[in-house]
Order: C-alpha cells, then sequence, then structure tokens
C-alpha cells in the first residue's frame, strides 16, 4: 500500500511490502517466548524522562487534536453493528502495532503510570499519541528514557546488523524466503537467527481479531464483505492474504474497511517488514463517482511517462477502483504521529498486475489538514500573490494522483536476468523514492489532464502553488521519514532547475511556473529511471544528492511552529 500523510502526499500511502508468505526456517525448533525476550535488550527500570516539561509542551502542542465527524445517517443497523466490529479489530491491531514499534512499550507505559512524575499525565499522553517513547516527528528521538530506537524497530533483535542479517542469508540461502518476507519476525535461537511467522507471534491479537472478523462476516449480508471478512480472517492465521486481497479488491458497498499487515515505512532496517493496521471508512457515493473516471485514463498515463518504453509497466492491472470516503475509525500504524490522508492497496504485485490497486481519499482527514495546516502555512512558504493561490481542490487531487502513480512506472523488473522487484532491489530506499516518485509523477499526470481537458488549465498557477506549499508540509515531518524526504529531494531538484527562487526582500519562496511544469516533468523522467534500474547505488547517490535542506528551507520551517504539524483525530469507539 502506500500512503499519503500530506499533499506532498505524505503517509499513504506506497509502498509494496518486500516479502510474501512467513514461515520458521525449516527444522528449527523455536521458543517463541524465549525469542522475544532475546529480542527486547532494552532495561525498562533505567528508563527515566529524557524531557523536561517545557519541551514535552512544545512537543505536543506540534498535533492539533480534532472532532473527527462523518455523515453515517444513511447507514443501516446492519452496517453499524458490522463497523462497530471492525472498530475493534482496529484496537486489536493497534495492540500488535504498539509491539511491532517495540515490545517494551507496554512494560514502559507501565512504569510511566505507576510512576510519580509531575508530568505523569503528559507523558502518558505523548506515549499514546506516538505509540511508544519515541517521537515520530523528530527523527524517533526519545522523550522518555535514552533508548534508542531500532531501525529495525522490534521485527529483528534489536543489536542485529544489517551485515549479520545478510551474511546469514548468504550462509543459509535455504532461509532467504522466510528471512525476507513480510510476514515474519526474526529472532535469536542460541547463535541462530531464525524467522517466526506473524501468525504464530502475534497469535495473542491475532486469533480474536479473526473471531471479530467472523463475526462481522455472518452480520453482513453484502456477499462482497462477507467474502473479504472471512477470508481476512484466514489470513490472520494462516499469513496467507492472496486470496483477501483480492477479494477486498472486489468490494461494493459503502463500507471500506482495510485491515491488516501493509506497510514497511516502520522497517527502516530493510524496508521489508509489513505493520499492522485497520481503516474503517463508510464511502460518500456521489463523490466516488466524480472520481472514478481518472481510473479510465491510467493506461494512457502510463503510456504518456516521459521514459523509454523499457520503463514503462503494461503488466499491471488497470481496473483500480477509488473512493472517495470517511474514516470513522482507525488501528495499529494508521493511528500514531503524522495522519494518513489517502491509500493505496494492497501492496502484493501480483494483485496489482491482476487487479490493480484501489485508492481510497480520506476527506474529513484531508479537509481538516488543508483548513489548519496547508492554507496558513502558504502565507509564510510563498510570497504574497502566490500564496493566495492555493485551493483545497488540487490538494485533494494531488491526494488522488499521488494514490495513482503508486499504480504507475517499475514494479517487477529484470535485473541482470532474474525477476526481481523495485521494492527488493532498492530495499529500505524504496519507500524514499516511491513516496517522491508519486508526488512528482502525481503533478505531471495532473498537468496532462489539463493538457486533455478534464482538468481546467486557467487553475495551473492554483495547483503549482498548492502542490509545492505541500512538500513544506511534508518536510516538517522529518527529511529522514519516507514522505519527507521524498518531498526534499523533490526540492532541491526544482531549486537547481530554478523553478524556486528566494525573495530576499519577503523572505520567502518565488515559484518560476513556466520553468517548474518542466522541472516536474524532468523529475518524473529520472527517478522512474532511478526506479527501474534497480541499482541500490544509484538510488543512494540521487537521494545523497537531492533529498537535503538548504539554509532558506530551513528557515521557513523554523518559521511554522505557530502552526500544528498535524492533527489527532478522535473518532466515536461506536455508531
Amino acid at each position: 500500500m502506500t500512503r499519503i500523510i500530506g499533499i506532498s502526499m505524505i503517509a499513504l500511502l506506497a509502498a509494496c511490502s518486500g516479502g510474501e508468505n512467513g514461515s520458521v526456517s525449516e527444522n528449527t525448533d523455536v521458543n517463541n517466548e524465549a525469542s522475544v525476550n532475546e529480542e527486547t535488550v532494552v532495561d525498562v527500570d533505567a528508563a527515566t524522562p529524557a524531557a523536561d516539561r517545557e519541551a514535552l509542551e512544545t512537543m505536543r502542542d506540534q498535533f492539533a487534536v480534532v472532532e473527527m465527524g462523518a455523515d453515517t445517517s444513511f447507514l443501516t443497523d446492519e452496517e453499524r453493528s458490522v463497523i462497530n466490529k471492525l472498530n475493534e479489530v482496529g484496537e486489536l491491531m493497534s495492540e500488535i502495532y504498539l509491539r511491532q514499534r517495540s515490545e517494551a512499550n507496554p512494560e514502559w507505559r507501565a512504569q510511566i503510570e505507576a510512576g510519580d512524575a509531575d508530568n505523569k499525565a503528559l507523558l502518558l499522553d505523548l506515549f499514546d499519541l506516538h505509540f511508544g517513547p519515541w517521537d515520530t516527528l523528530d527523527h524517533n528521538k526519545p522523550f522518555y528514557g535514552a533508548t534508542p530506537m531500532p531501525e529495525g524497530a522490534a521485527f529483528y533483535p534489536a543489536d542485529m546488523t544489517r551485515e549479520e542479517f545478510e551474511g546469514w542469508i548468504a550462509e543459509h540461502p535455504e532461509d532467504e524466503e522466510a528471512f525476507t518476507s513480510g510476514y515474519t519476525v526474526i529472532r535469536r535461537d542460541g547463535d541462530r537467527l531464525v524467522a517466526i511467522p506473524y501468525a504464530e507471534h502475534y497469535r495473542e491479537w491475532l486469533e480474536p481479531a479473526a473471531a471479530l472478523l467472523r463475526e462481522a462476516s455472518e452480520i453482513t449480508t453484502n456477499e462482497s464483505l462477507k467474502k473479504f471478512l472471512s477470508l481476512r480472517a484466514d489470513a490472520f492465521l494462516n499469513d496467507d492474504y492472496f486470496e483477501s486481497e483480492m477479494a477486498w479488491m472486489d468490494l461494493d458497498g459503502p463500507i471500506e474497511a482495510a485491515i491488516g499487515p501493509y506497510e514497511v515505512y516502520t522497517d527502516a532496517l530493510f524496508g521489508y517488514k509489513t505493520a499492522y493496521e485497520a481503516f474503517i471508512t463508510v464511502k460518500n457515493p456521489e463523490e466516488s463517482a466524480a472520481l472514478a473516471k481518472y481510473k479510465d485514463f491510467l493506461r494512457d498515463m502510463e503510456a504518456n511517462l516521459p521514459v523509454d518504453e523499457s520503463y514503462k509497466n503494461f503488466k499491471r492491472g488497470f481496473e483500480s477502483p477509488i473512493a472517495a470516503a470517511y474514516q470513522v475509525h482507525g488501528g495499529g500504524d494508521n493511528v500514531p504521529g503524522v495522519q494518513t490522508i489517502a491509500f493505496n492497496l494492497p501492496n502484493d504485485e501480483r494483485v496489482r498486475e491482476a487487479k490493480g490497486a484501489k485508492k481510497v481519499i480520506l476527506n474529513n482527514v484531508l479537509g481538516a489538514k488543508f483548513d489548519r495546516i496547508l492554507k496558513p502555512m502558504a502565507e509564510e512558504v510563498l510570497v504574497g500573490e502566490q500564496a493566495e493561490l492555493l485551493v483545497k481542490k488540487y490538494m485533494a487531487n494531488e491526494t488522488l494522483f499521488h494514490e495513482l502513480a503508486h499504480s504507475l512506472g517499475p514494479g517487477s523488473i529484470t535485473k541482470d536476468g532474474e525477476e526481481t522487484s523495485v521494492s527488493a532491489e532498492l530495499k529500505e530506499l524504496y519507500t524514499q523514492t516511491e513516496e517522491g516518485k508519486a508526488d512528482v509523477m502525481g503533478a505531471y499526470n495532473i498537468l496532462y489532464m489539463m493538457e486533455r481537458g478534464e482538468l481546467p488549465v486557467a487553475e495551473k498557477e492554483s495547483f503549482f502553488a498548492t502542490y509545492f506549499v505541500g512538500l513544506f508540509r511534508a518536510m516538517r515531518f522529518g527529511i529522514n521519514e519516507a514522505h519527507g524526504r521524498g518531498a526534499a529531494f523533490q526540492f532541491s531538484y526544482f531549486k537547481e532547475a530554478g523553478a524556486v527562487t528566494w525573495d530576499e526582500g519577503e523572505q520567502k519562496f518565488r515559484l518560476d511556473f513556466d520553468k517548474l511544469e518542466q522541472a516536474i516533468s524532468d523529475l518524473t523522467r529520472d527517478i522512474v529511471i532511478v526506479q527501474g534500474d534497480g541499482d541500490y547505488d544509484n538510488a543512494k547517490a540521487f537521494l545523497d544528492k537531492y533529498a537535503k535542506l538548504d539554509a532558506n528551507a530551513e528557515q521557513v520551517i523554523g518559521s511554522l511552529t505557530h502552526l500544528p504539524v498535524d492533527i489527532q483525530p478522535v473518532y466515536e469507539s461506536r455508531l
């Protein structure tokens, strides 16, 4: 899936998970509890608050609490009952994801709650906001204790290095499939590394989650939803998600629920391991119908990419349903930190080649971010007359076309005569290149729609201004995070092209719209080639060159402290 958390396309959407089904290596007798204890190489008792009250309050002020309403008056009693069951599943996804970030998290939280710190309530609030003691907006720096968050979170032993993991696979090639699967955790068994299936490792929460899904499937009379929920319940217990992903693509009706292990952002070590999450949403049929026409242009968008034919991908399905939805509940990786405004799922390339991918725009989340953050941010980023150009319509359009772009360009590729994928070759760099690619390719295709008369060309400057300010919304999340890093390489590329310059008088940026249009085309070409070549070293060199900020960009970001960085939506637990 991919995910976007801002206009620059942020949170959604768009990484592909690195593996298929997980399994413990053959002939391995693994004691799961012992493995967990060996993974948790942190001293919880030694953790002490590392930030004072003022610093903690500043952190808290970065998120605006928003009561998130959604019109659900059209739902039947049956549909409400189903959604309430799914909300419970979402809470279980949160329990799993809390432990995917660190298996010490529950003990740490209990320690804070049992303590007598003057700022205990604030610490607990921040702990719950970020799903752990690390600030998700500041490169996961600890605000409680001094234990750094491992790059591989709790998917791997905290002391395991890249070299150890890759060395083990080199010596034990029979383990590669299980080790690189998106559905296993890696643990130590004596002096060995072993892969434990998610279905086994997280059984405590997956079994009741599967039971709730089956209960919901028995309530609903919607056959497509019944099939998906039943198959997803099976997948929770066997880690084989293919059939349920195919069924999810065929969902029909007002309930749009994505529940399971999807994104790989939390695995900053390799980008292999998927995180559990839940999006419980209801579709707006009229808005969805208005957006649906754009999926019919996907094949034309692929053909129109400014690259050699060898980099174009016509193997994927182009059905790609589009839904305009309102989120009514979340769970797992969807909850902490920066909020997703759209997602593009599934990530399984087999499903994408058969049916494409579904794009879901979360209109209530997007609207809250535009009003609270993006619109007022423009006054600090752009010179006066350009700041006035922002419109919510083009935040929504860039969000949609970002998600569409996740279905375009290289996916499965051939390298050195072998079939592989962009995500497998670029590893942890994949999400960084993919989020930036989806942003700029989304912009490229909005311009293409204007050329074709599907969007008004007279609004081009409004689009450019809205798109560019969105990059700063993303970069505030930190340029070590995938979306922020993707936004940073766009900013630097456009600056190098002369499409953006610094106005010394206003101390803000000024856009050259003609140069920006050309730079969008050029960057779309360059990033597609970086991905299509599947060359890790070239991708790293590209990011090292462009994924950085200059002093002026840092100054602008520093001027935004009076605005929230993101929102914290509050949903009703039951409808």
